[in-house]
C-alpha cells in the first residue's frame, strides 16, 4: 500500500518515514494509515486508502467484498472491515485523552463505532513510557476540575506509567484514558473511526478547547471516560503468537507471522528482514522492512519466504459481534 500519511496537531513522522525508507516531509504528519476505509472526524476523504492504480480502497472493496473479506465477513458486514490500522509517531508525548465506546458513539453522536484500540510496539527510546488508565478510581467531579483547570499534572500522575520496548503489545479498551510518550512508534489497531476527547490540550499547538470535545458540551463528554481503576498488566498482551488479550478479539486481532499466513483479509506490516510473499496459486511479491500491504481472502493461504518476519492485523473474530 502506498504512503497515506494524515496531519495532526501533534508532532512525528520521521520515525514512519525511517521505517518505510521514504523522505519525511513534514514532523507533524505522524501517522499512517493502512488499508484504511475510514475519514478523519469531520473530513469526506481524507484518510481513505488508494491502491497503486489510483482507486478508492473503500470503492474496490465496496464492488467484491466476498473477494476481500470472504463470504462469512461478507455475509455478516459486507464491505465494512471493521478495523482501521495505522501506524503512529509520537515525536511528542501525546496529550491525556480518551474515546467513547459504541453505545456512546451510537447514542451521542449516531455513529456505529466507538473506538477500542491495541498498540503494538515497533520502537521505543530508551525509559519510553506510555501512561493508561486510572490507578485509582476517580470521582467525577475531581475529573471536570482537572480538565476546567486544566491541570495537566494531576491528570498525567493519576495514570499508570508503563515503560515499553519493541515487541510489547497494549489493548486500550474505549473509555480508558491514555497518553503515549515521546520517543514511541507503535502499530495502532483499533474500531474504524476518529473519536477523541482531548482532557488535556493546552501546550498542543492548533487545538482549541471546542476542538477537545467532539463538538459536545463538556458534561456529556466527560461521560465517555472511565474513571475507574484500571491494572495495567491486565492490559499487556503477548510477545509471540496470538499478541493480544482474548477480551480484543471481539474487536480486531493481531498476530505475529514467520512463514505461513492464515486465509482471510490482513493488513500485513514486515517488520524485519527481506524475502516475498507468496500467494496461494504461487504470485510472488518481494518484501523487505517497512513494507506495509493488504492481503485479502481471495489470495488464499500465502507464506512468507526468506528471512521476513511480519505482523498481521485482522479484523474481529468470526462471530464477534458487539
Amino acid at each position: 500500500m502506498p504512503p497515506n500519511g494524515i496531519p495532526r496537531f501533534y508532532r512525528g513522522g520521521p520515525a514512519i518515514a525511517s521505517l518505510r525508507g521514504i523522505e519525511t516531509a513534514d514532523d507533524r504528519v505522524p501517522e499512517d494509515w493502512l488499508g484504511s476505509m475510514t475519514t478523519v472526524f469531520g473530513e469526506d476523504e481524507l484518510g481513505l486508502s488508494r491502491l497503486p492504480d489510483g482507486r478508492l480502497l473503500r470503492d474496490a472493496a465496496t464492488a467484491d467484498p466476498v473477494a476481500f473479506f470472504g463470504p462469512e465477513h461478507a455475509a455478516r458486514r459486507g464491505a465494512d472491515p471493521a478495523l482501521l490500522v495505522k501506524l503512529l509517531d509520537a515525536g511528542e508525548r501525546l496529550p491525556v485523552h480518551a474515546h467513547p465506546d459504541d453505545g456512546f458513539a451510537r447514542e451521542v453522536l449516531d455513529l456505529p463505532y466507538g473506538k477500542t484500540e491495541a498498540w503494538l510496539v515497533l520502537g521505543a527510546e530508551p525509559g519510553a513510557t506510555v501512561h493508561v488508565g486510572f490507578r485509582d478510581d476517580v470521582p467525577e467531579e475531581a475529573l471536570a476540575r482537572w480538565v476546567g483547570e486544566q491541570d495537566r499534572e494531576a491528570m498525567l500522575g493519576a495514570l499508570n506509567p508503563l515503560e515499553v520496548r519493541p515487541g510489547d503489545s497494549i489493548f486500550v479498551p474505549a473509555g480508558v484514558p491514555h497518553a503515549i510518550g515521546e520517543g514511541v512508534l507503535i502499530l495502532e489497531l483499533q474500531e474504524p473511526s476518529d473519536l477523541s476527547v482531548l482532557l488535556e490540550w493546552q501546550g498542543f499547538l492548533q487545538v482549541e478547547n471546542g476542538d477537545a470535545r467532539l463538538g459536545l458540551e463538556w458534561e456529556l463528554a466527560l461521560r465517555c471516560v472511565d474513571r475507574s481503576h484500571h491494572d495495567p498488566a491486565l492490559l499487556r498482551g503477548r510477545r509471540t503468537g496470538s499478541l493480544l488479550p482474548a477480551e480484543a478479539d471481539r474487536f480486531f486481532r493481531a498476530e505475529g507471522v514467520e512463514g505461513e499466513l492464515d486465509r482471510g483479509f490482513a493488513v500485513l506490516v514486515v517488520t524485519g528482514g527481506e524475502g516475498a510473499l507468496l500467494s496461494e496459486d504461487g504470485a510472488r511479491l518481494e518484501l523487505g522492512r517497512g513494507d506495509t500491504l493488504l492481503v485479502p481472502w481471495a489470495a488464499g493461504r500465502c507464506r512468507l519466504d526468506g528471512e521476513l518476519t511480519a505482523l498481521a492485523c485482522r479484523p474481529p473474530a468470526p462471530g464477534g459481534e458487539r
